[in-house]
């Protein structure tokens, strides 16, 4: 008799258990649900070769850059950003999250064909099996965990659009083995805005196509800017309506040479400043678009959009007031204008200084789509939401740009202080870098240059580099694409080919030589360059 009544205790209390585990399990699933929800789609725009002083926020003709500006005027401009000196090492930095020499990607692709680089390396130029000399494969390892791959397994979407250049023949190096869903635009480091192939393809020294869809060549006409404006509205027109978060990088080759003036260009074709600017306008007509289609398919409140440069340009008055171009380590080759904008995230109209460096992204944007930070290689990226959304100062004190082994010359900063080679300039004070103070500091230099010293033994061995691309001059970039060339492609680079020099000088190449130098003046030619006709 008295067992029925506490069972009848022990159940009620069981089930009122239950139902408030239920209704936690309930409330944690929604909640969870609801935080999924809010990650944010990530767009990141990277420029090619624009100089800090260029978009109308630093100084530069605000005529030129409307879209760029209105941009900086939504969102948080970021004055102490910086990248590495050059395109490729840039982009492998953002991609892995770790430093260039890390991943050998202070070494890019083409140089692997270039005999003043590989004498860099004590290589000599290789020649395949029928003697015909060819460069070496030479891309980002498949062992490199990217940020497309991070955030594809966070359930992302993944988009490439524009310029890859980290590694352009075997399908394993190129974006769709590297992470990302979709692709569409030029595995290389440049190409010809209207014919779409690249001037060379060292040490072959005539053209190859080089624009594709999905890994696949494609036909179009246009203007490269426009197109990968048009293919970046296409891909956020897909999104809209969709739960699924999708991470789209677009990287623009503009403003990179060639001198191609757009379509509406009505200045001096003799002219290189008249289509220079042509050409940065035309590349903020297209962050115009990109952002205009944000806005209009529903997507601006919950996108976290990135606009930045990858290295320094290549003439020095558009790096002022900073000293340096692109392949030079001074600020005018790695200090880069920079825009956040995260409605609800961001302040309009703020700036934010802090050392922040291009790696990090990496861990940022893993830590905002709720990813997995686990992986087997070390990142040098720090993870930077605290101070981007939250006010907290950077906690980053730290950049290497270049180690012993690198092409450039070796760099790092370190508070408010830059060894670079032999050079000390003390960043604070002498942001514009006129003052050598190696001298009146040789306990910071002995440090600095012990530190680097140390972080520069971390490299990896290079490898033997016996894969070679064969045939050396193929009509168009990707091994499996040029297997079987469709007829159009191989009649427009054959018409490209006929019109280039076909006679060259002992000693001249259509590639600059190695860089040398804190200044990156170039090697005269040397001996095993001038053999290659």
């Amino acid at each position: 008799m008295h067992l029925t009544p506490q069972l009848t205790k022990n159940m009620n209390h069981q089930s009122i258990i239950l139902r408030g585990c239920r209704l936690l399990t309930t409330f944690t699933l929604l909640s969870s649900s609801a935080f999924a929800a809010e990650r944010p789609n990530i767009v990141f725009i990277l420029a090619d070769d624009m100089g800090w002083n260029q978009p109308g926020f630093n100084g530069g003709n605000p005529a030129l850059t409307p879209n760029i500006d209105q941009l900086a005027s939504e969102g948080m401009r970021l004055n102490e950003f910086y990248t590495h000196s050059v395109c490729a090492p840039t982009r492998a930095a953002f991609l892995t999250g770790r430093y260039a020499f890390r991943t050998w990607s202070d070494w890019r692709s083409e140089d692997f064909g270039k005999p003043s680089y590989l004498a860099k390396l004590d290589l000599e130029l290789a020649h395949n099996d029928r003697g015909e000399p060819t460069r070496r494969i030479h891309a980002l390892d498949t062992k490199e965990r990217t940020i497309a791959e991070a955030l594809h397994d966070a359930g992302y979407f993944t988009s490439l659009i524009g310029k890859w250049h980290l590694g352009e023949w075997l399908p394993e190096h190129l974006p769709m083995g590297q992470g990302f869903d979709h692709q569409y635009g030029h595995y290389g480091w440049g190409i010809d805005y209207y014919t779409k192939t690249i001037v060379h393809n060292a040490p072959a020294r005539f053209a190859v196509y080089d624009w594709h869809r999905n890994q696949q060549p494609v036909q179009e006409e246009g203007y490269a800017t426009d197109l990968i404006a048009a293919e970046a509205e296409r891909v956020l027109k897909s999104r809209q309506g969709k739960k699924k978060p999708f991470f789209m990088y677009v990287a623009f080759n503009a403003v990179h040479g060639p001198l191609n003036p757009p379509p509406e260009f009505e200045g001096d074709p003799n002219d290189p400043l008249a289509i220079r600017h042509a050409m940065l306008k035309s590349l903020d007509d297209a962050v115009g678009r990109i952002t205009k289609a944000i806005d209009q398919n529903d997507l601006q409140k919950n996108t976290l959009l990135v606009f930045t440069n990858d290295n320094g340009p290549v003439l020095e008055e558009m790096s002022s007031p900073y000293r340096g171009t692109k392949n030079t380590t001074f600020e005018g080759g790695v200090r880069q204008p920079a825009i956040i904008r995260w409605p609800g995230r961001t302040k309009p109209g703020t700036t934010k200084n802090g050392l922040i460096f291009i790696a990090d992204f990496f861990p940022t944007f893993i830590t905002v789509a709720e990813g997995n930070h686990n992986q087997p290689r070390q990142i040098d990226g720090i993870n930077m939401t605290s101070m981007l959304f939250e006010g907290k100062p950077s906690p980053r004190n730290e950049i290497i740009y270049d180690v012993a082994g690198s092409v450039r010359v070796p760099t790092i900063r370190q508070g408010n202080f830059k060894l670079m080679g032999d050079a000390l300039y003390n960043i604070l004070l002498d942001p514009f870098e006129k003052v050598d103070v190696a001298a009146q500091h040789p306990a910071i230099v002995k440090k600095l240059r012990s530190r680097i010293d140390a972080v520069g033994k971390q490299r990896p061995p290079l490898g033997e580099k016996l894969l070679l691309m064969d045939p050396p001059l193929p009509y168009v970039y990707g091994l499996n694409e040029q297997a079987t060339p469709p007829t159009w492609l191989v009649k427009t680079v054959e018409q490209v080919r006929a019109n280039q020099p076909q006679e060259w000088a002992v000693g001249e190449t259509p590639w600059p030589k190695a860089p040398k130098g804190v200044n990156a003046s170039k090697m005269d030619g040397l001996k095993d360059e001038s053999a290659i006709r």
